[in-house]
């Protein structure tokens, strides 16, 4: 299929298409913009000066990639967003270039899923197979792992990290680094546990989930001082690679990390971040 351009499209004789893009009726692309292969933009979506996709990403309507920062510094210094591949952009999102005083762009990775009015502030980076649910919003300087869920209508502070597969619940405010394998909720968010469900839907296996549940239990919920707790985890199960990431992102947390809610209703121990489904990972 060759590129389609409605005729009601405007596109800044600096712009770069690859092959196989469609454009529909009264979207704006931009000088310095760059279109990967396969890339569908739908109707009135816009892609701002100084944005690079790659291929096959679908852009919904309203969307606008690329708008100037909000950012009382940014003098119209050339600043990027940077896009992998097979994104999906929903209706109203909005994602803003990078400022000089961070990483002069935002970056998105490949495969993630951006449901309608989300908002990525200045300076974020995310990491692949990420999801963000309807009006969730990021500050700037956000950090996204790999396969991280942010729920509905849920805030995030300027600089906080979010570690890979983590999950996020609905209509939380996140103001501290959240672990990876981890989930957290509430306004003033807590841990609450391993997001278990999430990790065993990635093909995450029974050991390695067992030692993960022990090294977060160890790092958060025992009465020893976090570092002791850290330099146990790693002699006892440093041999398990996901657990040195969770040991390792706990260590270089500059914001500290998002406390855990030690104890559930009625006062009895909150469970491991999801219903009893059975299963033993004792």
């Amino acid at each position: 299929m060759a590129t389609s351009i409605d005729e009601t499209a405007r596109i800044h004789p600096g712009a770069k298409l690859g092959a196989d893009v469609v454009v529909g009726p009264y979207c704006m692309v931009g000088d310095n913009v760059v279109i990967g292969d396969g890339t569908v933009l739908e109707a009135f979506a816009q892609v701002k000066p100084y944005t690079r996709m790659g291929a096959n990403n679908h852009i919904h309507s309203y969307a606008i990639i690329g708008g100037e920062p909000q950012h009382l510094g940014f003098k119209g210094e050339e600043t990027w967003v940077e896009m992998g591949d097979g994104n999906i952009v929903r209706e109203f999102v909005t994602i803003h270039r990078g400022t000089v005083q961070g990483h002069g762009k935002t970056v998105i990775g490949s495969r993630c899923l951006l449901m309608a009015y989300v908002h990525i502030a200045h300076d974020c980076i995310l990491g692949d197979n990420v999801i963000m649910s309807n009006a969730s919003s990021l500050a700037g300087h956000v950090t996204i792992g790999d396969g991280a869920i942010v729920s509905g209508m849920s805030g995030v502070h300027q600089f906080v990290r979010i570690g890979e597969f983590a999950f996020l619940g609905a209509m939380g405010g996140f103001g501290q680094d959240i672990p990876p394998y981890t989930i957290a909720t509430g306004v003033r968010a807590k841990l609450h546990g391993l997001n278990k469900i999430g990790l065993r839907r990635r093909g995450f296996d029974r050991d390695t989930i067992t030692a993960l549940k022990r090294a977060y239990r160890k790092i958060f919920r025992s009465d020893m001082i976090r570092e002791e707790a850290l330099e146990e985890v790693q002699e006892s199960l440093g041999h398990v690679p996901q657990v040195m990431k969770l040991v390792e992102f706990v260590k270089n947390s500059p914001r500290g990390v998002t406390p855990s809610a030690r104890t559930g209703t009625n006062g009895l121990p909150a469970e491991d971040g999801d219903v009893n489904d059975g299963d033993s990972d004792e």
